[in-house]
């Protein structure tokens, strides 16, 4: 059984558990706030602002100062739109190059029937033998149970058993980074309570029941990193990164026209595209240069601009195929890619992924909750609306894989006990 499906009620629909629920999203780009209002059966935005970010060059910190500004300010606004404090919180990583780890355990049960305690063991267990060194787990969930002879059981609960197994997946990154984020985000006088892999929240948020079942590729092109995460029987089974996004489109332009980085960011969202029939309007685009004043602007080829975006992202692209067919999910997952985050909404980004991946292409946007604002329903938020959604439902373990704890350290201290010190306010 995935983590998710354990807090769903009989109708489906997700079990949000009653409190506040704070989260941050900390691109290269851009630091995201959302605080959400959650209820036995809703979940509503009360607050939400975004931020510049500063500091952080490919998911990572570079100027802890700049940084812990960012988030201050972001917080901040989400407070007051919120008109409430916030002390714990949920924070996307993509820093640390992150990689897949894969676990299994087992259990001998002599014929009982399973319970809680015998899977609260287990995946105590399966957490603690996903370990790789030099890298810190930021979160671990199980993806299929072995009861006896039968593979691919979704919930053993009130199942007799012999023997009892699971396969576990996490994510680990390189400690270091993981540590500069969460020091940014504790200096600001919050504290960390849980961790997601970006584009794995951002597939909690874009992602169908059906691509999740059948196999779905999650491509996060964001400001500094574009991500992968790859989704096979509805959880999560492989994660890697790419160290460009956006911003390196951005500095391609720059470099290449001679043109200041915010002139260059300004044509590529203006007058941008990554196919060449996909551009419209004027045949040449104004563009300023560096050093020289607004009115000395030139006048440059709009299908150079395309070249040069179109290079760059089909390298990003290129990279991405190569990375799926190293981990053996280019095929297995299916033909299947779901594109989200900020770098993914040039014109005709969607196509030139179909070309490259040679897979069906969509673009991902998230569902939208109540007090959620208009502005905030595009690809970008989707990281930060799948943060929302996890630190609603998920259990304290899969946001937290410092909470597995082993039977004997467990006794008496139920999750939903540690999750009300730790997660709601």
């Amino acid at each position: 059984m995935g983590e998710v499906a354990k807090f769903r009620t009989s109708e489906g629909t997700p079990a949000y558990r009653t409190g506040t629920v704070g989260v941050l999203d900390i691109g290269s780009s851009k630091t995201v706030c959302l605080i959400g209002r959650a209820e036995p059966g809703s979940l509503r935005v009360i607050g939400a602002a975004l931020r510049e970010s500063q500091g952080v060059r490919q998911g990572t910190i570079v100027g802890m100062e700049d940084a812990e500004e960012s988030i201050r300010d972001a917080v901040a606004a989400a407070e007051n739109h919120a008109d409430t404090r916030i002390q714990n919180v949920v924070i996307s990583v993509n820093c640390g190059q992150p990689v897949s780890v894969t676990s299994r355990a087992a259990m001998a049960l002599e014929g009982e029937i399973v319970g809680d305690a015998h899977l609260r063991h287990l995946l105590a267990d399966g957490r603690s033998r996903c370990s790789l060194e030099d890298h810190e787990v930021i979160q671990a969930a199980p993806t299929t149970y072995v009861v006896d002879e039968a593979r691919g059981v979704r919930n053993p609960l009130g199942m007799f058993a012999q023997r009892l197994g699971v396969a576990m997946h996490a994510v680990a990154v390189k400690p270091s980074p993981l540590n500069n984020l969460k020091l940014a985000v504790e200096r600001c006088h919050l504290n960390v309570v849980g961790m997601q892999f970006a584009p794995y929240a951002s597939g909690m948020a874009t992602l169908t029941d059906d691509e999740k079942q059948l196999g779905a590729t999650l491509i996060d092109m964001g400001g500094g990193v574009t991500s992968i995460a790859v989704f096979l029987e509805g959880h999560l089974v492989s994660a890697d990164s790419i160290p460009m996004g956006g911003q390196q489109v951005t500095s391609d332009i720059a470099r290449m026209l001679a043109a200041p980085l915010s002139a260059a960011e300004r044509a590529k969202t203006l007058y941008g595209a990554a196919l060449g029939d996909m551009e419209a309007g004027a045949d040449v685009i104004p563009l300023a240069q560096m050093g020289e004043d607004a009115d000395a602007a030139m006048r440059v080829p709009r299908s150079m601009l395309t070249r040069i975006i179109q290079a760059r992202l089909e390298e990003i692209f290129s990279q991405v195929q190569s990375r799926l067919r190293q981990s053996g999910f280019d095929v297995a997952a299916g033909r299947r890619a779901v594109l989200t985050g900020g770098a993914c909404q040039l014109a005709g980004v969607r196509e030139l992924a179909g070309r490259v991946l040679n897979k069906q292409v969509r673009i991902g946007r998230p569902q939208s909750f109540p007090g959620l604002p208009a502005a905030s329903l595009g690809p970008d938020y989707a990281t930060a609306i799948g943060l929302l959604m996890a630190g609603a439902t998920l259990p304290p373990e899969a946001l937290n894989p410092d909470l597995a704890l082993g039977p004997r350290e467990n006794k008496g201290k139920g999750w939903l006990s540690r999750l009300t010190g730790g997660l709601f306010e």
